[in-house]
């Protein structure tokens, strides 16, 4: 998607979530945002946590609303369609994950983009935190000091070519790693990716996640997210996965 196309979605996304019934929307108690609702479909849109303007001035309201609504709504809806009637269908979101291949490009795609945004939005948080003293020990013994931990993470996330994701992993032998994927490949695709392991940080890298605020500067976006990273909940996936 080029800019043009970009700017025109976000145009007629603004305008369709202005002008749609609340009631045709089931909601989340937390700020009325839509939590996909079709209970029969084996995977749901997750309403977010806090308000679409909760991370402000960090990450906009309208970019919160179009990226969860629109993208990661799309993404729910053509993986029901993509799993269908196919041997992934009775599959959890992470087994499908781990079974993927090349081969499987809808289900990769859109399983891929629900897994990442559903991880991405819990790793937000609209409370400042800092992480704790046993997880910013275990993240600066690996990578030097908290400083080059950052810097490496950073460059992961600048140096994504086009659309993608940096990552904060904890590979199967226990031990951190810095990696990036492209579009909506994840550690969790064991045939796809070269970085295995479990994302306990992940930071989306498209432009529907940054450009209506900070347009084609994404080391800004990239430096604005470490103040609303939700460090306890990184902490709560380092601790599961070691």
């Amino acid at each position: 998607m080029d800019k043009r196309e970009f700017l025109k979605l976000t145009s007629l996304a603004g305008a369709a979530i202005l002008s749609r019934p609340l009631s045709s929307l089931a909601t989340s108690s937390v700020s009325g945002q839509p939590a996909l609702a079709d209970p029969k479909a084996p995977f749901v849109l997750p309403a977010l946590p806090y308000g679409y303007d909760a991370l402000e001035p960090s990450i906009d309201k309208m970019t919160m609303e179009i990226h969860h609504d629109k993208h990661h709504g799309a993404y729910v809806k053509n993986l029901n369609e993509a799993v269908k009637g196919s041997a992934f269908e009775a599959l959890t979101l992470e087994q499908i994950l781990n079974k993927v291949t090349d081969a499987d490009k809808a289900i990769r795609n859109n399983g891929g983009g629900h897994y990442n945004h559903s991880l991405f939005w819990t790793l937000l948080s609209p409370q400042k935190q800092t992480p704790s003293d046993k997880l910013k020990a275990a993240i600066s013994k690996e990578f030097g000091t908290w400083e080059a931990f950052q810097t490496k993470f950073n460059d992961a996330a600048k140096t994504v070519f086009g659309s993608g994701w940096a990552w904060l992993v904890v590979t199967p032998e226990k031990k951190l790693v810095i990696t990036n994927t492209p579009n909506q490949d994840n550690p969790l695709m064991h045939n796809i990716v070269k970085v295995k392991g479990t994302p306990i940080l992940g930071l989306d890298v498209w432009e529907h996640a940054y450009y209506l605020k900070y347009h084609n500067v994404r080391p800004d976006y990239i430096n604005a997210f470490w103040n609303v990273v939700n460090w306890s909940e990184v902490e709560k996936r380092y601790n599961a996965a070691v």
